[in-house]
């Protein structure tokens, strides 16, 4: 049976919770609806994050982000609605996520998130994240 949208996001323990480590995501096929015109919008959405006791599971993120094809939202709620609902999810040291929305109204618009554990700190690691470029809408970085 083909795979289903689903808004069950799942997690696994983290096999390395004594180290400090990043997981990078590229999510480039992201579509939700404008919900003033109904037209679609995409995103590319590039996730970063420092697990504590936890992994998100590839699989039901793919589904998870899916299941937003039909629904209409703002740029910024539908950002911040997945990273909240990542770090609700699996609570990691730090996550950041960029959404980066592609034009619409010959506008582009990025929305970066942070996120840190109270009393986290690891500034050599943090430095060694990729930069985040600034309306340059292409993969990557």
């Amino acid at each position: 049976m083909p795979s289903q949208p689903s808004k069950t996001l799942e997690h696994f323990p983290n096999p390395h919770p004594e180290r400090d480590y990043v997981v990078h995501m590229d999510l480039p096929e992201f579509t939700c609806l404008c919900p003033l015109t109904g037209q679609p919008d995409f995103a590319h959405f590039m996730l970063d994050f420092i697990p504590d006791q936890h992994n998100v599971e590839l699989k039901s993120l793919k589904l998870y982000l899916w299941s937003f094809r039909d629904e209409g939202a703002f740029h910024e709620a539908m950002t911040n609605r997945i990273a909240d609902n990542l770090i609700h999810l699996i609570n990691p040291r730090y996550l950041r996520l960029l959404g980066r929305w592609y034009v619409r109204g010959g506008i582009t618009t990025d929305i970066l998130i942070e996120h840190r554990q109270t009393g986290w700190e690891n500034p050599h690691l943090l430095s060694q994240l990729p930069p985040v470029h600034w309306a340059q809408h292409q993969p990557g970085y």
